[in-house]
């Protein structure tokens, strides 16, 4: 799964740490996070598009593709 955290970030002038405050996370996780390292948690992720004032899809993108019913 890709995500644009970093992009969003430095799109406001924060740096990892001051996301990290605002998000009472800490940087290390905001870092694994924009690494593709680690998979925030739906909360964390939800807290994210709040912050950010996006939605989550816009924030992380996930291409996976549900199939059809097989007959």
């Amino acid at each position: 799964m890709l995500n644009r955290v970093k992009e969003y970030r430095e799109g406001r002038g924060w740096s990892q740490g001051e996301l990290a405050k605002r998000l009472g996370v800490s940087r290390q996780t905001i870092n694994a996070v924009e690494t593709d390292k680690y998979d925030p948690s739906l909360p964390l992720a939800l807290r994210m598009a709040v912050l950010f004032a996006v939605n989550v899809p816009d924030i992380f993108i996930d291409d996976w593709e549900p199939k059809g019913e097989e007959e």
